[in-house]
């Protein structure tokens, strides 16, 4: 089943319980779309070892745990290297989802050549062919990305080392965490067209799956217009 919003804030809390507190103890780039974090939990989350996968393949992009190991390159890639340098050791202070994108933010502190503390940010973006894993500073500016996307690819946004880094605002929808009932309802009665596909053309973080079995868990038909749903249906 493809990421949608509601999947994701799912991983990010399962991501949140158990990572945060822990340490980045090695990092590997094991094809050039894919990378491998093991990281150690703190002693208060379980200790052991733990194995964070994250692929920006176009095809196929997956963020999962795992404790199974996978074989890497003798040489690392320049992205792999940079991500050593800036965030080996570092200790993760929290795993984040904007609003309902599909998109993860892990926060990793840790200390530069001088010893001081600093906060870099690696942003997972599960988004089908515009996938990416993103490397940025404290100011969310990107410092790499295991992908880069020029002006000639997208006209909406660059991924380049010193651009700003944002999540394209392409689409009106509403943020069901902050929808109203008022607001819910008002969706419905203007929607002329099968419930699944409003709840889909209207708020981010659902797909066609969820929406679908959204309307089978409230025991709707998924071929009635919402517009043409009783007040008690709504509710």
């Amino acid at each position: 089943m493809a990421f949608d919003g509601i999947t994701v804030a799912g991983l990010c809390r399962e991501l949140q319980e158990t990572l945060t507190g822990g340490r980045i103890y090695k990092i590997a780039q094991t094809d050039r779309n894919e990378l491998v974090l093991t990281i150690r939990p703190a002693a208060d989350r379980g200790g052991g070892q733990l194995r964070l996968y994250l692929c920006s393949d176009p095809s196929l992009p997956l963020v999962y745990l795992t404790r199974t190991s996978r074989q890497a390159p003798l040489q690392a890639p320049a992205f792999c290297m940079l991500l050593r340098k800036h965030l080996q050791n570092g200790r993760i202070l929290s795993v984040g989802q904007p609003g309902l994108e599909r998109v993860l933010r892990i926060t990793v502190e840790h200390r530069n050549e001088m010893g001081d503390l600093c906060t870099h940010v690696l942003v997972v973006e599960i988004m089908g062919k515009h996938s990416n894993i993103i490397f940025l500073d404290d100011s969310d500016t990107i410092v790499d990305s295991i992908r880069h996307i020029s002006s000639m690819v997208s006209s909406v946004r660059e991924v380049l080392p010193g651009r700003p880094w944002f999540i394209p605002d392409t689409q009106s929808k509403k943020d069901p965490l902050t929808e109203t009932r008022e607001g819910f309802l008002s969706v419905l009665e203007g929607g002329h067209t099968e419930t699944p596909k409003l709840l889909v053309r209207s708020y981010t973080g659902f797909s066609t799956v969820i929406a679908q079995e959204l309307c089978d868990r409230a025991d709707l038909s998924q071929d009635r217009s919402a517009a043409l749903l009783t007040a008690e249906e709504k509710e």
